[in-house]
């Protein structure tokens, strides 16, 4: 198989395989819901399986270096398609099961995922494909899966149940694990990067590392915001501003689905133009445009169009930020080093997705839905400027401490 068909499988595994937890993402809590009947259950549920997934995204990748990284994917997709097997079954086995395995999934999920990240470089590289442009389809593609994943859940557990829709989820694992055992070979170089050092060291490399470079750690902290807006403003913000201005729920899916529709259509413009833009200044802007802006428009207007327009526009912004963060991580973190810092990458940007659900909640019983908006806004704004003196001056990588 030529390197370009490899990159090209690599990336559709890993889609099927975010498809299917898209799919768990509906299915789960439904199952949770016929079973139990408990609102706070399905919470519960879904933090059991977030909490894993963040922690193994930074702490399991020092073992997923000395295993290697294909095998560490193939091995984390098998025994995801396993255990949601076991899920499918749990409402012979009881709540406390269901708890633990969806846990242990998400552990699972959390390193498989960043360990098939880590391989997109070498595969990229291999093929002849810029890491922005890989970063920038990938993104665009994720973000189709997202919408569709979402959708099709629900269909799948319409037509087939949702012990059958959570079998299906079990197959995208099995599919991807199948595809990468099969059809990719990742580069000598980076197929196994063992480390000489003991776990706790080799973690602390990672740490060290994303310590002592700014220009990362800034990026991080506005993905985390955003993150946290986009959370907040799902659970709690948009459908607390449809009811009270609209009254009407199919404004809900439109305010969403007008974001995803300018995230679409930046995606396609910074895939075009993204090779060509001043990198760290586009990132900022892309920020700046995508947070604040969506939220002052839900606090000072009522008007459903400037809401829409508004939304639209911050989608396009978002669509830069991702890939910038990708080819930085890609470009800037040396290779023996990269498995533990995208991982702690991860970590830190996901951090801002249950905590923006909490504040967002929290804000709104405190202060109102207005004044909770605008301080969400300022504190978002804040942010975002913060790495701006950094990306007129990008710093050069550290270099790695020897160990």
């Amino acid at each position: 198989m030529t390197p370009r068909r490899e990159l090209v499988t690599l990336v559709t595994a890993d889609l099927i395989s975010n498809l299917g937890s898209r799919i768990s993402v509906v299915a789960i809590p439904w199952l949770v819901l016929e079973t139990t009947g408990s609102p706070a259950k399905m919470g519960l549920v879904a933090f059991a399986e977030t909490l894993p997934y963040l922690l193994s995204s930074a702490l399991a990748t020092p073992w997923a270096d000395r295993i290697g990284l294909r095998r560490t994917s193939i091995l984390a997709d098998l025994a995801s398609a396993a255990l949601m097997v076991a899920v499918a079954l749990t409402p012979w086995l009881g709540f406390g099961a269901l708890v633990a395995l969806v846990a242990v999934v998400g552990g699972l999920r959390g390193i498989g995922d960043r360990v098939k990240h880590v391989l997109f470089r070498p595969a990229a590289e291999a093929a002849g494909v810029r890491l922005i442009r890989l970063t920038s389809v990938y993104d665009g593609l994720g973000r189709l899966v997202t919408l569709f994943g979402a959708a099709a859940g629900g269909l799948l557990v319409w037509w087939f149940g949702v012990t059958g829709a959570i079998l299906i989820d079990a197959a995208t694992f099995g599919v991807c694990a199948l595809l990468i055992g099969a059809l990719v070979r990742p580069p000598a170089a980076s197929a196994t990067l063992a480390q000489p050092e003991g776990y706790l060291r080799a973690l602390a490399g990672g740490f060290r590392y994303l310590g002592r470079d700014r220009m990362l750690l800034s990026m991080l902290l506005v993905i985390a915001a955003l993150n946290m807006v986009a959370n907040a403003s799902i659970a709690v913000y948009i459908p607390l501003w449809v009811a009270d201005v609209l009254g009407n729920p199919a404004g809900l899916g439109l305010v969403l689905g007008v974001f995803s529709a300018g995230a679409l259509l930046g995606n396609l413009l910074f895939t075009v133009l993204g090779p060509r833009l001043p990198r760290y200044l586009t990132f900022v802007a892309g920020a700046l445009v995508s947070g604040t802006p969506r939220l002052v428009a839900l606090a000072l207007s009522e008007e459903l169009p400037v809401v829409l327009v508004v939304t639209f526009l911050s989608g396009i912004g978002i669509a830069a930020v991702n890939p910038l963060l990708g080819v930085a991580l890609y470009e800037r973190v040396p290779v023996d080093l990269q498995t533990r810092v995208i991982g702690l990458a991860g970590s830190l940007g996901f951090v801002g997705l249950p905590v923006g659900a909490l504040l967002g909640g929290w804000s709104v019983a405190a202060f109102g839905l207005a004044p909770a908006l605008l301080a969400m806004a300022a504190a978002c704004l804040l942010v975002t400027l913060l790495p701006l003196s950094t990306a007129l001056r990008p710093t050069p990588a550290p270099t790695p401490s020897t160990t």
